[in-house]
């Protein structure tokens, strides 16, 4: 019920044509003034508002209040709620075993056009209305009209007249856009900086600098549309995982319908060259599947009879049939686009800081523009208006911030999409920026830098004990325990336990196992359980976990288990040391004599053994307190054992998070696989993308500030000002898509 609640408080919008960077930041900011908003966030690379309600019943109110919002920012834009269509086809839905044919063809279509609006919103959105037919041929006639009156000679009203004319068909739009919006009070926008400046060009004669400046411009932000588009498809083309159909079995024979549609234990069939729709079990068939969609792994994986299978999987030859062990908002695909999807609601702070910079950056340039075009003329005689003014319009022309706005934003989701297609999860820009300020990475064991696979490698009697009869006090002993070393061990064992004959079982915390077996008292654990109940015992030279055991007081022997390394564990830890992780340290509950042993091979800084759950949390906030300044501290576990350490920690990384909720849920980071390597790749990515932000902004900032300062000493022109402007934010964006192509380590 709760969770019901909370999903109730969370809405979200599609936000249809939406293309300016400067306009999202509006639009963001007044959505969270109003007073219902507990938080809202605009997710400018996939066109995505989300808001967090303060009350369940505001919901229809804040609706209309965001729509008279973006109608007062951008008129065409279109608000519509994310999840409007399945919810339609939810509630329409009345269970498809009993559907007509007619019925699934319709539901089928009506996904198809449910994943077309979907695809539709994320990549096709146009800017400013876009550059239609109409608009295009507008601007070639008013591109023609220019060319004309600038090469051959007319009378001065004709040529104003033809400069005018070429002027309003060029950019007409823009002005029109400039006014309404100085009406609604929305000033230090891009169209009205443009507007003021090619008419203050036209005020002080300059016919042609203000046609080209306003041609220069329309071109430019048509290519930024353009590559803002492109940007926002190869991020939507990269999560390109979804599923369309599934093919489920009614009667004799499988018919298509939507993936949303098929329910718990239904069966399906997946073809060869097919996504796998939903998680499941594999009935019949054997297959490869590619499951780099999800893991990143290269490898393709063999799934036979029992296997568990996820959807976005493909199936690659074999024919499969699938039982049905969780609904499409659960599975593994729907998981991972929507934690992508909505990354971008937790923003970096690098984005943080330009979103409040620009809403200051354009006003002060502004006023800076009306002090340069005012101020000389009055204090200095000889200083001329008209060229003041012009110096002046330099200003406007470079005073919007669109390179930075879109950038930016655009950097840290390619970077987060790049993550997903090798098999990371970022739960937000936040997260991957943290990364970068990583000086300690703590890891836990089992699980994590092992294989959490445990076998019994040796068994050792004391005189006069046999191994059979060792070994079966310790598969009694441990047979009520669900530890992965007591699995061993009974499966070692082999044989049925009767446990008629068991008695009194109790664990004692960090010492091991008391129990009555066949009326004799049975203690099982680490050296001190013994030490702690006074038995004389010969302790182990082996390497791994050891089980001593007494009967009634007596010392029986010691059985070793042992965990493997992972492979690249090893490989993982040395490359950590080499892109810059100052501290590796191992958080066990294994002995000192394991736990050191690991430490030695993989080259650990520090190494904490025989720990208690509890202790966990301790040690870590120990060496978190011991960072230096503005460093931070990860934590990688298996995400469900580890949960208080992993949300206790700057970065929580879960290690093999493929379909497990409480891994999702509690990591920041969740890494697909059970490999440590990709611990490196995640922030390998994680440095190229702040790298390649910091990079936009020092070129942005540099280029205008440098225009700037030329235009204030009357060397620059508008037309090097509206490189500074549209030339500029082409270049940043196309920058930060090298983030999608980049290939981690």
């Amino acid at each position: 019920m709760g969770k019901d609640k909370k999903d109730n408080l969370n809405k979200q919008y599609i936000l249809k044509g939406l293309g300016c960077a400067g306009c999202a930041a509006k639009i963001e900011r007044k959505v969270n003034s109003l007073e219902e908003v507990e938080q809202a966030v605009l997710n400018f690379a996939t066109s995505t508002l989300i808001i967090d309600l303060k009350e369940e019943n505001k919901i229809n109110y804040v609706e209309e209040k965001v729509k008279k919002i973006v109608k007062a920012i951008e008129p065409h834009v279109v608000v519509e709620e994310k999840n409007a269509r399945q919810s339609v086809q939810k509630e329409t839905e009345s269970g498809h075993s009993h559907s007509c044919e007619c019925g699934h063809s319709h539901d089928h279509e009506h996904t198809h056009d449910y994943e077309h609006s979907y695809r539709h919103n994320h990549t096709h959105a146009h800017a400013h209305e876009g550059l239609d037919k109409k608009n295009v041929s507008m601007v070639v006639v008013g591109t023609i009209m220019f060319i004309i009156v600038s090469i051959f000679k007319f009378f001065n009203y004709v040529e104003l007249t033809m400069y005018l004319l070429s002027y309003i068909l060029i950019g007409g739009d823009i002005a029109l856009r400039a006014l309404r919006n100085i009406f609604k009070g929305e000033v230090f926008d891009e169209n009205f900086l443009m507007f003021i400046a090619t008419v203050g060009a036209f005020a002080i004669g300059e016919f042609p600098e203000a046609v080209f400046v306003m041609l220069f411009y329309k071109v430019g932000e048509a290519f930024q549309d353009r590559a803002v588009n492109k940007s926002r498809k190869s991020i939507a083309d990269l999560m390109n995982i979804r599923p369309e159909i599934a093919r489920i079995k009614m009667g004799e024979e499988y018919r298509e319908i939507s993936p949303e549609e098929v329910n718990l234990e239904d069966t399906i069939l997946v073809k060869p060259g097919e996504k796998v729709p939903l998680d499941g079990v594999v009935l019949e068939g054997e297959s490869m599947v590619n499951t780099s969609n999800l893991t990143g792994e290269s490898l393709p994986r063999s799934v036979s009879v029992g296997d568990e299978i996820l959807s976005g999987f493909i199936n690659m030859n074999g024919v499969l049939i699938i039982k049905v062990t969780k609904r499409f908002s659960e599975s593994a695909v729907s998981k991972i686009l929507d934690l992508v999807e909505n990354a971008g609601a937790k923003k970096a702070p690098t984005e943080q800081f330009i979103t409040k910079f620009a809403r200051y950056y354009t006003p002060i340039v502004v006023f800076s523009a009306l002090a340069l075009a005012v101020i000389p003329p009055i204090l200095v005689s000889e200083a001329e208006f008209a060229h003041w003014l012009k110096r002046a319009l330099i200003f406007l022309v470079v005073s919007c911030p669109c390179a930075l706005v879109i950038s930016v934003p655009l950097g840290f989701f390619a970077g987060i999409g790049n993550a997903s297609k090798n098999g990371i999860l970022v739960k937000g820009g936040n997260y991957l920026e943290a990364l970068n300020s990583v000086e300690t990475l703590v890891f836990d064991k089992t699980g994590t830098l092992t294989e959490g696979i445990f076998q019994v490698t040796s068994v050792v009697p004391n005189t006069g004990i046999s191994e059979e009869e060792l070994i079966k006090y310790v598969a009694y002993a441990e047979s009520y325990s669900n530890h992965p070393i007591a699995s061993s061990i009974t499966k070692y064992y082999g044989k049925e336990i009767d446990k008629s004959i068991i008695n009194n079982y109790e664990e004692i915390s960090g010492k091991g196992i008391k129990v009555d077996v066949m009326g004799k008292r049975v203690f099982a654990g680490n050296d001190k359980l013994m030490k702690w109940k006074n038995i004389i015992f010969k302790e182990a030279s082996e390497l791994g976990t050891v089980v001593y055991v007494s009967v009634d007081g007596n010392f029986l022997g010691y059985i070793v288990i042992s965990d493997k390394l992972k492979k690249d564990s090893e490989k993982a830890l040395k490359a950590l040391k080499n892109i810059g992780i100052k501290n590796t340290i191992m958080l066990t509950g294994d002995n000192k004599t394991v736990g050191e042993g690991i430490g030695r091979k993989l080259n650990l800084d520090k190494v904490y053994s025989e720990l208690l759950p509890g202790d966990k949390v301790d040690i870590f906030e120990k060496e978190q307190n011991n960072l230096r300044k503005n460093k931070k501290i990860a934590f990688v576990g298996d995400g469900v054992n580890d949960a208080p350490v992993l949300t206790r920690a700057d970065v929580g990384i879960a290690m093999g998070g493929l379909g497990s909720d409480a891994a999702i849920e509690a990591a920041d980071i969740v890494l697909m696989t059970d490999e440590p390597s990709k611990v490196v790749t995640a922030i390998d990515i994680s440095k190229y993308t702040r790298k390649i932000v910091m990079q936009n902004i020092i070129f942005a900032l540099g280029i205008k500030f440098v225009v700037l300062f030329m235009g204030a000493l009357g060397i620059a022109n508008m037309w090097e000002a509206v490189f500074a402007d549209v030339g500029v934010a082409l270049v940043a964006i196309f920058n930060s898509m090298r983030i999608l192509k980049y290939k981690a380590k």
